[in-house]
């Protein structure tokens, strides 16, 4: 299994087959601690998690359904100073 790259402040993704740049179905895999509150009645809130590692395992587009067919593109305005 091959790690999809996450996108950063200057990147975004963008399916190669359809074009699609802004619904993506995504799978993780991730590793994290969690402070759960009980409330008296049992129900737990999470009220603090810390993410440890995280992996992006797949992206499918929701646009035509292509899975890790996903590129990293740079996002428009990327580099310039303003």
């Amino acid at each position: 299994m091959t790690a999809v790259p996450l996108p950063t402040a200057e990147t975004r993704w963008r399916c190669t087959l359809c074009g699609n740049l802004t619904r993506f179905d995504v799978t993780r895999s991730s590793r994290a601690v969690e402070f759960i509150h009980l409330d008296l009645a049992g129900e737990p809130k999470v009220e603090e998690r810390e993410v440890l590692s995280e992996t992006v395992e797949s992206v499918r587009c929701r646009w035509c359904n292509a899975v890790d067919q996903v590129e990293l593109v740079s996002r428009p305005g990327a580099g310039e100073e303003g």
